[in-house]
């Protein structure tokens, strides 16, 4: 393989493994910091034990994100330094904001909600761990900054060969930072709310622990799970509508759609022969990618082989067509993830309401196999958002190929490769067993339940005074 494909292959693996961790940051914060309000506000002590029991597992996934984020960083300079040299005036300011400010903010209220247990007062406690539930997400904000500069660049000029910035707001406005911000952040209360809902899935077919705090977990997280089930749909049928004006061929490789029509079926199944850019066989909903792209049955939707006429005519001789296979089946493997976890909330949901969730022990079963499908759904949707802007690194300025470093062999790429892969393995290793181990204990502080005391009776003569 040349050293642009390793190149890819290299920071495509850093970026997913990274992302794993990131989505759970998010979602989990924010659970922890609503139990900690509820024990403030309620004084009841099992909240405390909740926000301190998911609190740890927090912790682990925390500590394995900042470690693979710093090495995606690193991946700019190393691999990607023409694309570096073109954005970094735009990644700049973004990037040192997460940097210098948003990541500081949530190392060191963290710190202090770790540690300051029993030792701040409740509320300036609770006060901290709101602050790292905002900075966070501030941190998520100036990313997805930097990123939707890639997909719809605003507030530039090109001077030099490069991209300089001319208006530090028009990247804030951009449209699609705020699509993509709310769908992360819902993204992230789903990771979060399964992550919840299926640790305690796992307490309540054993029957170990505190069953009370494990009721009260599944509980607030199968509606968390619903709440940004639904949401999530809503802003990803938002952002849907916005590709086709703003990334036309990305919308249309995410329907295998060769050629325009109007109206426009929806794919739900296709078997996609690229080479020949025609689908053999395909079972499709007719006038209904028309409605998801305008809220019309009737509507014409670009084809993938008109618009590789546009673009040739338009940025020159070359292929614009995205791995077609790949965006098609990334875009139903998230979509179908998203409907699977909204039905699994509902229902559970319905069986907490008719207090029978833990009789439904084949439910319980797939709560907690459904831990991982938010996984899933969020690695396809991020392949999805970068693979479908091919061949752009920054859509209508930069092509990926003219990104890579021009110094970086093929042989360095593929050794730094195998050793990520290797390290990365065994930082997956120690990050799902230390979350095992420490998921299947019990709470902390549990108190006992007082039919486990045992009060010991002397039987034999008094010792003397």
């Amino acid at each position: 393989m040349d050293a642009l494909t390793l190149a890819r292959l290299q920071f495509g693996t850093a970026i997913i493994y990274h992302f794993f961790f990131v989505p759970l940051t998010l979602g989990l914060g924010l659970l922890i910091a609503i139990m900690e309000t509820l024990y403030v506000c309620s004084g009841k002590p099992v909240y405390k034990r909740m926000a301190r029991f998911w609190g740890k597992l927090f912790l682990i996934n925390f500590a394995m994100g900042v470690v693979t984020g710093i090495v995606q960083e690193f991946q700019f300079g190393m691999n990607w330094s023409s694309y570096s040299r073109f954005v970094g005036d735009i990644f700049g300011a973004p990037l040192a904001l997460e940097a210098l400010l948003a990541f500081f903010m949530e190392s060191t209220f963290l710190g202090i909600w770790v540690f300051g247990w029993d030792q701040l007062p409740k509320k300036l406690h609770l006060a901290m761990i709101w602050g790292v539930v905002f900075a966070s997400h501030l941190s998520a904000f100036w990313i997805l900054v930097a990123n939707s500069f890639m997909q719809e660049p605003t507030g530039f000029v090109i001077h030099d060969g490069r991209a300089q910035m001319t208006d530090f707001f028009a990247l804030l406005k951009n449209p699609h930072v705020w699509l993509q911000v709310p769908h992360v952040v819902m993204a992230g209360l789903v990771t979060g709310a399964f992550f919840v809902v299926g640790i305690s899935a796992y307490h309540l077919l054993k029957r170990s622990g505190d069953l009370d705090f494990f009721r009260r977990s599944v509980r607030m997280g199968i509606i968390a799970a619903l709440i940004g089930s639904i949401l999530v749909m809503v802003v990803g049928d938002l952002q849907m509508k916005s590709l086709f004006q703003t990334q036309p061929m990305k919308a249309a490789s995410a329907e295998a759609l060769w050629n325009s029509e109007d109206p426009a079926p929806l794919s739900l199944f296709s078997i996609i022969d690229e080479k020949d850019k025609q689908n053999t066989f395909s079972i499709r909903i007719p006038n209904l990618l028309s409605f998801l792209a305008y809220d019309s049955l009737d509507g014409k939707v670009e084809g993938i082989n008109q618009l590789q006429a546009q673009y040739e005519q338009q940025y020159g001789q070359g292929n614009y067509v995205p791995p077609v296979v790949v965006t098609f089946w990334g875009f139903r493997v998230m979509v179908g993830s998203g409907l699977l976890l909204a039905a699994l909330s509902m229902l559970g949901l319905f069986m907490l309401w008719r207090k029978r969730l833990e009789q439904k022990r084949w439910l319980l079963w797939g709560l907690l196999a459904a831990t991982v499908v938010p996984y899933i759904a969020n690695s396809a949707g991020w392949i999805l958002t970068e693979m479908g802007r091919q061949p752009w690194l920054v859509f209508g300025l930069l092509k990926t190929a003219d990104g890579v470093s021009p110094n970086v062999t093929p042989a360095m790429i593929l050794t730094s490769l195998l050793v990520f892969v290797g390290v990365y393995g065994a930082l997956a290793g120690v990050d799902v067993y230390l979350l095992a181990k420490h998921s299947k204990e019990d709470t902390p502080e549990t108190p006992i339940a007082p039919e486990r005391i045992a009060i010991a009776v002397p039987t034999g003569p008094l010792p003397p005074a």
